[in-house]
Formats: C-alpha cells, sequence, structure tokens
C-alpha cells in the first residue's frame, strides 16, 4: 500500500512541476509577444518617417512597409514558438500547414497578393497618376498588398482589389503628362466657317488653362443633316482637364453666341413638282 501511495505522489508531483514549468513558459511567451508587438510599432514607425524622407519611389513604400511589417511578426512569433517550448522542426511542420490552410481559404487573396507584385514590377501606374479601372476614374493614392486605392473627383475613396486591375483595361492619362480635350460644337450651314473657327480660336489662345504647347487646333469634323459640325481640341494638363472641359466649353458657346452665331435645328428641303 506505502509502495503505491509514494507511486502516485510521484506521478502528481511530476504533473505539478510539468504544468508549473509550461505555466512560467506560456507567461514569459505572453509577456514576449506583448513586448514584441510594441518593439514592432516603434520600428515600424520609424521606419515609416526614414522612408518619408527617402527618395524611394511613393509607389513602393506602402508595400515595402506591408512586407517589412509581416517579416517582423513572422520572426516575432517563431521566437513565442521557442520560449514555449515547441521544436522548430514541428513548428515548421505546423507553419506549413498552417500556410497551405490559410493558402486554401485565402486562394483569391493571393492572386491579389500576385497581382500587387506585377503591377509593381511592369508599373502601369504610379502614385499620383490619373487612371481609368473598372469603370472608375481617379488618382492613384495608394499601392498596397492586395488593394489599390483611387481619390475619384468627387473626393470618394475608390478600394480596388488588384487582382481585378490587372485582368481589365488599364487607362493612364498621366504618362504623356497633359490631354487633349475634345469640345465638338456645330454652327448653321451658309454661316463663315472661317469666322467661327477664329473666334474659337481666341478662345483658346486666350485661356490660362489650355496649354500653348501642344498647340490647340479648331477644325471641321463633320457635315451633318443639320449644320456643320466644328471640333476645337485645346490641350490641358491632367488636373486642370474639367476646368477646359466645363468652363472653356461656356466659353466657346458665349463667344459665338455674341457673334450671332446660331445653334443648328433640324432642316427639311422640300421640293415640290407639278
Amino acid at each position: 500500500m506505502g509502495n503505491i501511495t509514494d507511486s502516485l505522489s510521484g506521478f502528481f508531483n511530476s504533473i505539478s512541476e510539468g504544468i508549473g514549468d509550461w505555466g512560467l513558459n506560456l507567461i514569459g511567451a505572453f509577456v514576449s509577444l506583448i513586448i514584441g508587438f510594441w518593439i514592432i510599432r516603434i520600428i515600424m514607425k520609424g521606419i515609416s518617417k526614414a522612408f518619408e524622407k527617402s527618395k524611394i519611389d511613393d509607389t513602393l513604400k506602402p508595400f515595402l512597409i506591408t512586407l517589412i511589417g509581416f517579416a517582423l511578426k513572422a520572426l516575432l512569433f517563431i521566437t513565442i514558438a521557442q520560449i514555449v517550448g515547441v521544436p522548430m522542426t514541428s513548428f515548421a511542420v505546423l507553419l506549413g500547414g498552417v500556410g497551405i490552410a490559410i493558402g486554401a481559404a485565402f486562394n483569391g487573396s493571393l492572386g491579389h497578393l500576385a497581382s500587387g507584385v506585377m503591377l509593381l514590377i511592369f508599373r502601369p501606374f504610379k502614385v499620383g497618376d490619373l487612371i481609368e479601372v473598372n469603370g472608375e476614374l481617379g488618382f492613384v493614392k495608394e499601392i498596397s498588398v492586395f488593394v489599390t486605392i483611387l481619390e475619384t473627383f468627387q473626393n470618394k475613396t475608390s478600394i480596388l482589389p488588384n487582382g481585378s486591375i490587372t485582368a481589365n483595361k488599364i487607362i493612364n492619362y498621366t504618362t504623356i503628362g497633359n490631354l487633349r480635350v475634345d469640345m465638338p460644337f456645330g454652327i448653321r450651314y451658309g454661316t463663315d466657317i472661317n469666322k467661327a473657327k477664329s473666334i474659337v480660336n481666341d478662345i483658346l489662345s486666350n485661356d490660362k488653362n489650355v496649354l500653348a504647347d501642344p498647340k490647340p487646333r479648331v477644325a471641321v469634323n463633320n457635315l451633318g443633316p443639320n449644320g456643320v459640325e466644328l471640333l476645337a481640341l485645346p490641350y490641358s494638363s491632367v488636373e486642370g482637364y474639367w476646368d477646359v472641359y466645363w468652363d472653356t466649353r461656356q466659353k466657346i458657346v458665349e463667344a459665338l453666341g455674341e457673334a450671332g452665331y446660331e445653334a443648328p435645328f433640324p432642316q427639311r428641303v422640300v421640293t415640290m413638282t407639278k
């Protein structure tokens, strides 16, 4: 009976010691985790400030910051696993299994990640460019790991998954540095075409929002059923596009009206036969 009691006592003492050691390791891991996240936050703030002062392309900054943050957190979790006492071989197997599970669960997200890398490598646009994609028109504010953020002319923030961007047509309005604003307008048949062109050219030449180079032009675009269609072809900066599109168009309409030009109206020629 005494031997059984001693055996049970030794068994429970060993369990108690094991639980105590494991509990201390768990507490140490928890404290290390809190301190680790605090240190990572300080490091990331320092890196962000360093990037702001550096000459690194603004397009790369968000991507690099996110990548560094992931790497530091992965290093922290490996360190925590060692503190708890998880063998590195077991941890590697566990990490591989978790990676496979995450990959299967976030298959689409990994596609967006790959698309983000493609955008950074091939660089069809950069931060600050005016682009149109998926029916959205706006300035690129950020290219992150999974999404690209646009700011539209209505001050809306549009968040587009990178996969949807690389899978569709991308129009970059900033690449050349200026935009042509096509503005059709009509005059009646029988009116002075050259005079109308001269009036519009004067408007374009004196408009501060219209670029002098490339030189604007006014041309006959079409002979319509109701009148002659002319086309004003001014160039603007990317930022001034809408000022030319709206304000300059209004100046042209007003100037032609003051000069006696009336808008074309539907006409029909009726021939009477006996």
